[in-house]
C-alpha cells in the first residue's frame, strides 16, 4: 500500500528533478516521529538559488504542496533545506 508519505517523497524527488540541474547531488533523508514526517534536503550549492528561488516563493511553494499531501491523510509532513557541503 502507497501511503502519503511515500507519495509525498515521490512527488519532491519528481519536483527536485525538473527544477534542479545537478540530480546526482540531491539527497533526501525522511525521518518520521510522533510530530510527523520530515524530509531533510541537501542539493549542490550551484542549485541553491534555483530551489529556493525568488524571494523564497519556489522553496515555500515546494512545502506548501508537501503538507497539501499530508493532509489528505492527517499527517504533517515538513520540508528543511540543510546547508550545501562545500
Amino acid at each position: 500500500m502507497i501511503t502519503q508519505s511515500d507519495k509525498a517523497e515521490e512527488f519532491l524527488q519528481y519536483t527536485l528533478h525538473i527544477i534542479l540541474e545537478d540530480t546526482d547531488a540531491i539527497h533526501i533523508k525522511r525521518t518520521v516521529d510522533e510530530l510527523g514526517t520530515l524530509y531533510e534536503l541537501q542539493v549542490a550549492s550551484s542549485d541553491m538559488g534555483r530551489l529556493i528561488g525568488k524571494e523564497g516563493k519556489t522553496i515555500q511553494s515546494i512545502r506548501t504542496l508537501l503538507r497539501m499531501i499530508g493532509s489528505q491523510n492527517n499527517e504533517r509532513i515538513n520540508l528543511k533545506v540543510l546547508e550545501p557541503e562545500s
